[in-house]
């Protein structure tokens, strides 16, 4: 049976869409600055890591920085907009609710600043190490990162599993107005959905698209649930 909350027995339909068309828009931002960084391709005569960040070797400084600033800014944005969903599943259960607000809230802590902005500058401290030192450049960037990039990644990644179970637990087990199919509205699917194109070949594009995966896995939910609004709100009717 649902844990509805006293007070609370319908979601606030208005506010719920124009966070949704506002999450939609931060996505995008981000999704704009994913692909300034990731537009361009890998030198095929490296292996490993070398190979991957040797895309990034081309980048004037002024698009790292573009790339930084947007995510900075468009992350917590969008990040907030996700308790558009919060709001679906606050009047059937506050336990999965308080759950979700705990995932969005640590994302919103350790997103921008904690993983965005130290990526970027890893990107901005390999491009000069290897200027200045080659033979030294990845060592010394992986340590920069082991130091003052992976902390947060670890952290925003708990709080992002946090996230998503409390997504899929609400709308599989029908504790929104959506038809609980809509789990697939998560972020990690549209995620998923992206990173397949990593089986095309290499170019620019692919690169600069795979790259925004985090930011499409959030306009997969913004779109996907902005789309069927109207129809779970007749359907919210009904539950009451």
């Amino acid at each position: 049976m649902n844990e509805q909350v006293p007070g609370e027995f319908s979601p606030d339909w208005p506010r719920i869409r124009h966070l949704l068309r506002l999450g939609i828009l931060a996505a995008g931002m981000v999704l704009a600055g994913d692909m300034l960084l990731g537009f361009g391709v890998h030198d095929m005569s490296k292996s490993g890591l070398e190979q991957f960040l040797s895309m990034y070797l081309r980048l004037p400084d002024s698009t790292i920085f573009w790339s930084a600033f947007l995510g900075l800014i468009g992350i917590p944005i969008e990040v907030l907009c996700y308790f558009a969903v919060y709001r679906l599943i606050r009047p059937y259960s506050g336990k999965v609710a308080h759950l979700y607000r705990s995932g969005i809230l640590g994302m919103l802590a350790f997103g921008g600043c904690g993983v965005h902005v130290p990526c970027l500058a890893c990107v901005f401290f390999y491009k000069y190490m290897t200027d200045a030192s080659p033979d030294m450049a990845l060592r010394a960037t992986l340590r920069f990162g082991l130091y003052f990039l992976l902390p947060g990644i670890v952290l925003f990644f708990v709080f992002w599993c946090v996230h998503h179970l409390a997504h899929i637990t609400a709308f599989a087990k029908g504790l929104t107005p959506y038809p609980n199919w809509c789990w697939i509205f998560c972020p990690a699917v549209g995620m998923s959905l992206t990173m397949l194109l990593k089986f095309l070949p290499e170019s620019a594009l692919r690169n600069a698209i795979t790259a925004g995966w985090m930011s499409i896995g959030s306009l997969w939910m913004f779109a996907g649930l902005l789309i069927l609004s109207r129809a779970a709100e007749s359907n919210a009717e009904k539950k009451k």
